[in-house]
């Protein structure tokens, strides 16, 4: 959208037009919202005079961003969870739109989400506005004829994971693999640490084990028990839990009060990965911060049983974790649903503890795996580039 913008100097006066942007993005995870708030900052550089409308978090809104709705009152876990709150998500969608139509943007940005993001896509292309999707949709997890809806609905889909170039390849469609956003954040956060060391207790220990049982109450209430219980088999390490963001410190009260020897922190998650010699973490965006931190892991998922035995049924791929995705092989232990059991998991994190060959592996395969992610450089920077470019077309 052209506006006019005046620069005065010394009683003389120059109109200038000059393009700026209204972008409006869309991210309902805190993984998004960490993606969303570097895809901001990499904006703003590009385009400072940019107004920016966003669904996110607080590093979105920090940035830069106008927060219209926390991703707090949208994350829902599950086949069963999503039935349960059909009303509050129909809600949302109808106040997206609206917003959306009084805001009118450039474009509109969707970042991973896809329950709720394709469906914005389609509604958003149909009534006009440009659709850019930063981080596909799992779609080569299950129903990949979800493809050609994204076909018809999203002008540019920027990837971060090697293989969806091919996979997209496959169905005709002509997709940008920008290169993972993680691997930046990681080795700011590492180089960050270096330059500045922080002692904070209780990071400031040794034999540390990290515990990441994920962002939402359904998934922290099915493992956090079970990596709590692993804690009493190794009296000499330090168990430290990384709190979510989107969870208050109450909710935690009831898991910890039996393990007074486990301790916890929030907003220090890197930090606590940097000093970690293991860690028990839930599937997701965590596995890949771990793998990036070189911390061997042991992965996590246990599910209500209803939302288990259905994507059991329609998911199609080999592994959960992403980085064995990436890698096409078993880099790290996955326990799954039944197999996710105290016993299981002190067995686990015993062999990645205590078997030097195990130890090594994990870790040439974590260098592979940073290779293969770095290949398409500073992904925020890319995508920013990529969308502003296309906005210029």
């Amino acid at each position: 959208m052209s506006r006019l913008v005046d620069f005065g100097g010394r009683g003389l006066w120059s109109v200038v037009c000059r393009l700026t942007m209204k972008y409006y993005i869309i991210a309902g995870e805190a993984s998004g919202d960490l993606h969303g708030s570097n895809l901001i900052k990499e904006l703003k550089e590009l385009d400072p005079l940019s107004s920016i409308r966003c669904w996110g978090g607080d590093l979105m809104q920090e940035a830069g961003g106008e927060l219209v709705k926390h991703y707090r009152e949208l994350a829902f876990m599950g086949f069963a969870e999503v039935i349960k709150n059909l009303g509050t998500i129909f809600r949302n969608f109808r106040f997206c739109k609206r917003d959306i139509l009084a805001f009118q943007p450039d474009v509109v940005i969707l970042i991973d989400y896809p329950g709720f993001n394709l469906r914005m896509a389609q509604w958003a292309k149909q009534n006009g506005f440009k659709v850019v999707y930063y981080i596909s949709p799992q779609v080569w997890a299950w129903k990949e004829n979800r493809v050609n809806n994204i076909k018809k609905s999203v002008d540019k889909m920027l990837v971060i994971l090697p293989f969806e170039n091919e996979f997209y390849q496959k169905w005709g469609y002509q997709v940008e693999y920008i290169g993972h956003p993680l691997v930046q954040v990681v080795e700011d956060a590492i180089n960050l640490q270096q330059a500045n060391p922080l002692e904070i207790s209780p990071l400031n220990q040794h034999n540390v084990i990290a515990l990441l049982p994920g962002s939402r109450e359904q998934e922290v209430a099915k493992k956090l028990p079970i990596m709590l219980e692993a804690s009493r088999s190794f009296p000499d390490y330090h168990f430290i839990i990384a709190k979510a963001p989107s969870l208050p410190d109450q909710y935690y009260d009831k898991f910890l009060a039996p393990f007074p020897q486990v301790r916890s922190i929030r907003n220090r998650t890197y930090q606590l990965l940097m000093q970690a010699k293991a860690a028990l973490v839930t599937s997701g965006t965590a596995t890949l911060e771990t793998a990036l931190f070189g911390v061997p892991q042991v992965v996590c998922y246990k599910g209500s049983t209803v939302s288990y035995q259905i994507a059991k049924r329609l998911v199609k791929i080999k592994y959960i974790s992403l980085v064995n995705l990436i890698m096409d092989k078993e880099v790290v232990k996955e326990l799954i649903q039944e197999e996710l059991t105290t016993e299981n998991a002190v067995k686990e994190l015993k062999e990645i503890l205590e078997n030097p060959g195990r130890k090594l592996q994990i870790q040439q395969d974590y260098s592979a795996l940073k290779k293969l992610l770095n290949q398409g450089g500073h992904a925020s920077a890319n995508a920013a580039k990529s969308i502003y470019q296309f906005l210029q077309n």
